[in-house]
């Protein structure tokens, strides 16, 4: 298991990683949506706002109602955040948990 700090650094690369997808896939593929994580093993939930701009306001809070919800544990999102996992290899074998409306799945397919 990760800990906090792991975890955070993690998230935070994450958000880097897609603040570095092109503007143009941004803008195409990211809905403006509250989006939370919650690290399942630790019992923590990060929180933020997805748009166009990339993913901000970052904390780790939960939102009271998000409208896309992932669920990881620390040591799949450090895989996930190192490129040692792929996401839809993650999502298929049930290590990544994703709960969204349909269009919303299909416009992060398309940005992930």
């Amino acid at each position: 298991m990760a800990t906090s700090a792991q975890v955070e650094a993690a998230v935070l690369a994450l958000v880097d990683r897609l603040t570095d997808v092109d503007p143009a896939l941004r803008r195409r593929y990211a809905a403006d949506r509250t989006v939370s994580c919650t690290i399942s093993d630790l019992d923590v939930v990060w929180s933020g706002r997805l748009s166009a701009d990339g993913l901000h306001g970052v904390t780790a809070a939960p939102v009271a109602r998000a409208q896309v919800r992932l669920a990881v544990s620390s040591d799949d999102l450090l895989a996930l955040a190192d490129g040692r996992l792929e996401v839809a290899a993650a999502v298929a074998t049930g290590r990544l948990r994703v709960q969204a409306g349909p269009l919303d799945l299909l416009k992060l397919r398309g940005l992930l």
